[in-house]
């Protein structure tokens, strides 16, 4: 049999599309910041891939090209026009890299019970002197779990009656479900099929931003990626997971027979293409092991911190016990993903959790 890849939320193949894109990008071979001919054709090409990525998005506002969404990252919270910066206590590593002094705010539920940052200490956060930029993600990287809800702009509404910025890490769902309501959203082209290397800052106004002098539009450095940025937008407008998932809403009955074994993780509102589970007897490491030696393809949480020995930020911050964590691995299905790899997975996993609890 051959693999079955379900780590897209790590990265996810290359579309088709996007792989045509990028080669065409390359034969625009100049620098988009050049005043020749070719300077100038490679330049509408690039303008060409902003258009098509704002419209694939639905976003009104600007587009910033980086390298991805960690650059995205550093450059919404380290050059915002703000004088403190809050983080939800789950958001990824890179989040407290770009902004390693950041006030880290804790989890509550709202009144529907989904996770979400705790509004109380959001109001006194934002209530201090100065203005405050807010960063919560829209899905976790680790469990799925959905903290802006499409449709329910009650954060984003109160980070703005508090005077502040609200900027939304939509790396695990920008492409697949419809982005909130926010200041500034991360996007990041891999997670979604396109190519690596290649991401956007989206702001609704530049005047959000210091900028920093040389290219998009001054608040970036470094050449802009035009063949990156042609395979962003074709794999944008071949359409997301969701499309994918509303042909087939019954097969993720097998979430329930993953639990069947274990344990499947639901801290909030789950979201459709990213799951945790826990094994019942098993170390996370001993489970990809296992799975990996059969052909099956995941992870044990964020692709930039699975491989260390350290407790997952984001599971501690959602209440996970620690043994439970300990056990926690990550199925993530993205565009190539099939009905018959879900059933394959799901029989692997009865499989292992069997063995294990018959040598108990």
């Amino acid at each position: 049999m051959s693999r079955i890849y379900l780590d897209h939320a790590a990265t996810s193949p290359l579309r088709p599309q996007a792989r045509e894109a990028v080669e065409r990008g390359f034969e625009i071979w100049a620098n988009p910041s050049s005043p020749h001919a070719e300077g100038r054709a490679a330049r509408a090409a690039l303008e060409d891939a902003r258009a098509r990525v704002k419209a694939a998005l639905g976003w009104e506002g600007e587009v910033i090209f980086t390298s991805g969404a960690s650059e995205a990252l550093a450059i919404g919270l380290g050059q915002a026009k703000a004088d403190r910066r809050l983080v939800s206590a789950v958001e990824h590593d890179a989040v407290f890299r770009a902004a390693p002094d950041a006030e880290i705010l804790t989890l509550g539920k709202d009144q529907d019970r989904h996770a979400c940052v705790d509004r109380e200490v959001l109001a006194e956060s934002l209530a201090r002197p100065g203005r405050s930029i807010v960063a919560v993600q829209s899905i976790n990287s680790e469990t799925g779990t959905v903290l802006l809800p499409h449709g329910d702009d009650s954060v984003a509404r109160q980070v703005r009656e508090g005077g502040g910025l609200l900027l939304a890490d939509c790396s695990q769902s920008a492409g697949k479900v419809p982005l909130p309501d926010a200041d500034m959203i991360v996007v990041s082209a891999h997670k979604l099929g396109g190519p690596i290397g290649i991401g956007a800052l989206l702001v609704k106004d530049y005047a959000m931003l210091e900028p920093t002098g040389g290219h998009e539009r001054g608040y970036r450095q470094g050449t802009e990626n035009l063949p990156g940025a042609l395979g962003f937008a074709a794999a944008l407008e071949v359409g997301g997971v969701e499309t994918w998932l509303t042909s087939y809403p019954e097969r993720f009955e097998f979430k329930d027979l993953l639990g069947r074994g274990g344990d499947v993780l639901r801290p909030g509102l789950q979201c459709s293409h990213i799951i945790a589970v826990s094994a019942k007897r098993l170390a996370a490491a001993v489970t990809l092991i296992k799975l990996d030696a059969m052909g099956f393809a995941i992870s044990a949480g964020s692709a930039c911190s699975s491989g260390t020995l350290k407790r997952s930020r984001a599971l501690e911050a959602f209440g996970v016990d620690e043994d439970v964590a300990a056990r926690t691995v990550r199925i993530s299905i993205g565009w190539n993903t099939t009905v018959s790899q879900l059933d394959a997975f799901a029989e692997a996993w009865q499989a292992v959790a069997s063995e294990a609890q018959s040598r108990a």
